[in-house]
């Protein structure tokens, strides 16, 4: 499908990622040098506030998802969303102790928890169920290309500014105000298409739309898959500790989610299309045996070169998986309870890569990086079977 025959407010979400993208992953790509280098945690301590960040964000989708199937409206959470997140990026730049990146991270990712579920739901809105892998494809990768272009401007600005890594974070605060701009102007949501039986309408309370019965065994199916391969997938900010160890300094360190970013951003969109076509199954499998490839390069390896093939591995399986489970809890959830799916979808998958991220950090400081990687490949392992 051409990419340009997709509704403009698809295109317009993928530019809102775009921009928010490229100013989290500036952040994102110094901050693990940062709370180390600069304020001295550990390993564990960086999976601690990953796995709680993004825990967070998991928590608060349940409730953002369901709020806006109830509220029949799916923008007014979004740009609530993405504003909380634009708020917090000065405090990283004024941050004096791990406790202040703490909160931060915390906000951020509960911002990211409000817009997730019902910015999903509302690309489901835009578009037909035959092009709901290219909509989700391609918002997965302007949203990537944000992440590859962040990593390359850290190292441009780190280098320009004399690895003065505040102010590096300051600058990261102007794409994240246009992406709340660019949501607010350019988005357009469709008008709600009215219910008229009562025994397909929303489910009145909280409690009723997380009912297990209400989303079918399709659901439950994708979501305990993406569960299993979530362990396997823990925070990217290892990484770059990891890319640091095998001979990238701090300025040229975030060089690792480049590469990562670019396969995501070439792959994301031709995998959707492709999984419109030949099953989204197929896709999903391929890329589980690239994320084993992935955990097995970083283990082992011990140069730059290889540190960035195992990285370009990474993205590619984020490429070949993030926006297929969109597009396949997309197909299988109902309509009237779409955003309460993706909450719920959201919720689980947060809770799982906040254990992934604990059990990442304890083996990383107890045995070495190469036993967390390891131990990610084998999860990989049994998500593919």
């Amino acid at each position: 499908m051409n990419p340009l025959r997709l509704p403009r407010s698809i295109w317009a979400l993928g530019f809102v990622s775009l921009f928010m993208d490229l100013s989290s992953e500036i952040i994102h790509a110094l901050l693990p040098i940062f709370m180390v280098g600069t304020l001295g945690a550990s390993a564990a301590a960086v999976g601690l506030i990953e796995g709680l960040a993004e825990g967070a964000a998991s928590i608060v989708k349940v409730f953002s998802g369901w709020f806006s199937d109830r509220l029949g409206r799916r923008k007014p959470l979004t740009v609530a969303g993405y504003g909380i997140a634009a708020l917090t990026k000065p405090l990283f730049a004024l941050a004096p102790a791990l406790s202040w990146v703490f909160a931060a991270r915390f906000a951020d990712r509960l911002g990211k928890g409000v817009r997730g579920a019902p910015r999903d739901a509302l690309v489901a809105d835009l578009t037909r169920p035959g092009e709901r892998g290219a909509a989700y494809g391609l918002r997965q990768s302007l949203d990537t290309v944000g992440a590859l272009i962040a990593p390359l401007a850290a190292v441009g600005l780190m280098v320009l500014l004399a690895g003065d890594i505040r102010a590096v974070f300051w600058i990261a605060t102007i794409p994240a105000v246009a992406s709340v701009v660019l949501l607010i102007l350019a988005v357009k949501e469709p008008p709600r298409v009215p219910v008229p039986a009562a025994d397909v309408a929303p489910p009145v309370s909280l409690r009723a739309a997380l009912h297990p019965a209400v989303f079918g065994a399709a659901f439950w199916r994708v979501t305990a898959v993406a569960a299993t391969m979530t362990l396997a997938r823990f925070s990217e900010a290892f990484l770059v500790l990891r890319g640091s160890e095998m001979g990238f300094g701090p300025a040229f360190a975030p060089l690792v989610m480049a590469a990562m970013s670019a396969a995501f951003a070439l792959s994301a969109y031709p995998a959707g299309w492709l999984s419109d076509r030949v099953g989204r199954g197929r896709m999903l499998a391929l890329g589980v045996l690239f994320l084993i490839a992935a955990d097995m390069i970083f283990a082992f390896g011990g140069t730059r070169a290889v540190a960035l093939a195992g990285a370009a591995l990474w993205g590619l399986h984020m490429g070949l998986t993030q926006g297929l489970f969109s597009a396949m809890i997309a197909d299988a959830a109902p309509a009237h309870v779409r955003g309460s799916a993706f909450g719920v979808f959201h919720l689980l998958s947060g809770v799982v890569i906040f254990a992934a991220s604990l059990i990442a950090g304890g083996l990383w400081d107890a045995f070495g990086s190469p036993a967390a990687f390891l131990a990610g490949a084998g999860f990989a392992a049994l998500a593919l079977l």
